[in-house]
């Protein structure tokens, strides 16, 4: 599978977060939102958990990586994006859906926040009661 114009295609979600990530045969270089990563993320943490999936199958320097993400914050984004990678490498090879599935990579993190409830201030959080 070296084909020049070969790519695999993965979308990854997470809270109100999307990552489309198309992956080519390259350096290992990451563009996302047409920024590097490293310039894209605030916390180097959030850029280790997005790469993730690549460094787990050893493959961070075969792929370039060119992400577009969507919605959400930080935190949401880097687990769409790290959702979106694994899917594409699974696309890419089928024997490592058995390693990524092992990590937890390619089941999609269904934790959203909960709305919020009439007569309540947030979701749970009741009123301030004043007994005086």
């Amino acid at each position: 599978m070296t084909l020049v114009d070969e790519f695999f295609y993965g979308t990854g979600h997470r809270k109100n977060a999307t990552a489309k990530v198309w992956l080519r045969e390259g350096t290992g270089k990451v563009v996302v939102n047409g920024t590097t990563l490293h310039g894209y993320m605030c916390r180097p943490t959030l850029e280790i958990m997005a790469m993730s999936p690549l460094a787990i199958s050893n493959l961070t320097d075969r792929f370039d990586v060119t992400v577009k993400c969507l919605g959400g914050g930080n935190s949401g984004q880097a687990g769409a994006m790290r959702h979106g990678i694994a899917r594409a490498l699974v696309q890419f090879d089928e024997a490592l859906r058995k390693l990524l599935r092992q990590y937890g990579m390619l089941t999609r993190d269904a934790r959203v926040k909960e709305r919020k409830k009439y007569g309540r201030k947030r979701a749970r959080r009741g009123f301030q009661f004043s007994k005086r």
